[in-house]
């Protein structure tokens, strides 16, 4: 699910989760990140992806009664995390899961949180807490004048607030120590800022988070950058005190981080890999998200096509029906494939077409390396009413991006490298499949 920084400085994506029934639709995501060079954003008025409407798809038969939390089984391979798409309480489709543990900082005083959304579109660890152990007390963090930071998070489909706190994450056998997070709905900051609170719907429950929590894994190594170290920026980090919260810098090395730059090894990036399915759907699919690229025998990138994206948003291009998307990623936190084509009737958010229909695109890097992708669209009603959760043709319309989504994750092993960070195919950020 992608977080839209304005103007695109640290942007990557866009946040689409769209709804699978007749519930509003929730959705999550991080912002991309700014390179240490890059340009402040302009204000968050500015247009973007993000202000993209999320409309309710049509009534669909309600899927099978799931529990609330899910837990993934834990692998004993050390850099290799599994990761789930099942039913979920809200019944949302397409949902990229796995379970995280976080620790007060050295020590052993731990908890493990299930149904975490795995988020290649944004960075960072975002928990809510009313998951949370009241025995787990993270510690704040503070500003450089000793206020409690605070929070915004603005997604496509709304925000999140909450306090920066310090924890310990483990990931299989890795861990980022000492790394800040960020608490959705701390009882600590209870009053939402009011420029946060005007930029759509609150996702600060797990209904309309439809998860309890966002992992970001996507190419920056924290949430902001440079940016937000040298200016106050508007929904971005807060300094509290005395209940009034006040737009702040926050230092690079405090900002929420993306966990796998953390690691002390496999923290050039990741590869998330998910079978193929079949195109009515799967009721449920596993799969695995294994850290670091070509620093182990189970992360090499072997014969995937690198593509470098911008060092200061993330996108690569997609050449689409003669048409060139510059605003284009590779997004496991959007729950399908959005893209201009208006050829095929609609139903609510999503494509119906009364066929399944099959097209190709051609993804472009940075520096003019492409990859050929092929996909393809199914009826939206006939998949939603299959009670399937695991579609690799769910797609809907957008106006100017191209949004390769979790659809395009199914039957592909997907890399995302870390900004600046080396690997055996050069510095990130970058994609391969």
């Amino acid at each position: 699910m992608r977080y839209f920084s304005p103007a695109m400085v640290r942007f990557m994506g866009v946040a689409l989760l769209a709804c699978a029934g007749l519930s509003g639709c929730g959705g999550g995501g991080g912002s991309g990140n700014s390179s240490s060079n890059a340009a402040a954003p302009s204000p968050a008025s500015a247009a973007s992806p993000a202000s993209t409407p999320v409309a309710t798809a049509p009534a669909q038969p309600a899927p099978p009664a799931a529990p609330v939390n899910t837990t993934v089984t834990q692998s004993t391979t050390a850099n290799v995390q599994p990761i789930t798409v099942a039913n979920i309480a809200t019944g949302t489709r397409n949902m990229l899961q796995t379970s995280v543990t976080i620790c007060v900082p050295g020590t052993t005083t731990c908890q493990t949180i299930d149904n975490i959304q795995v988020d290649t579109g944004s960075q960072g660890l975002r928990i809510l807490a009313s998951v949370l152990s009241p025995a787990l007390a993270l510690p704040s963090v503070t500003s450089s004048a000793g206020s409690t930071v605070g929070q915004c998070s603005v997604f496509g489909t709304g925000y999140t607030w909450g306090a920066v706190r310090s924890a310990d994450i483990q990931l299989a056998g890795e861990v980022a120590p000492g790394t800040s997070i960020q608490v959705i709905a701390d009882p600590a900051l209870p009053t939402v800022p009011t420029d946060c609170a005007n930029a759509g719907i609150s996702m600060q429950t797990a209904t309309t988070l439809r998860s309890n929590g966002i992992l970001g894994v996507g190419p920056f190594a924290v949430d902001c950058g440079a940016s937000c170290a040298s200016t106050a920026l508007s929904r971005w980090y807060y300094a509290c005190s005395g209940g009034t919260c006040t737009s702040s810098t926050l230092a690079v090395s405090q900002q929420v981080a993306n966990p796998i730059s953390r690691f002390a090894a496999d923290n050039n990036g990741l590869v998330i890999e998910l079978p193929a399915v079949a195109a009515t759907g799967a009721s449920a699919v596993t799969g695995t998200m294994t850290f670091g690229i070509g620093s182990q025998a189970n992360n090499a990138l072997g014969s995937a096509q690198v593509l470098p994206s911008n060092t200061a948003t993330g996108f690569v291009s997609t050449v689409f029906q003669g048409l060139t998307y510059g605003t284009s990623f590779i997004d496991s936190g959007s729950n399908g494939l959005f893209l201009t084509l208006t050829s095929l009737p609609k139903c609510g958010l999503w494509f119906c077409p009364t066929s399944p229909q099959s097209y190709a695109a051609t993804v472009t890097g940075t520096d003019g390396s492409t990859a050929n992708a092929t996909f393809a669209i199914g009826n939206a009603t006939t998949l939603f009413g299959s009670g399937n959760n695991a579609f690799s043709n769910l797609a809907g319309p957008s106006s100017s991006y191209f949004d390769w989504g979790l659809p395009f994750f199914f039957g592909r092993r997907i890399f995302t490298a870390i900004e600046s960070r080396v690997t055996p195919a050069g510095n990130g950020p970058y994609y391969a499949f």
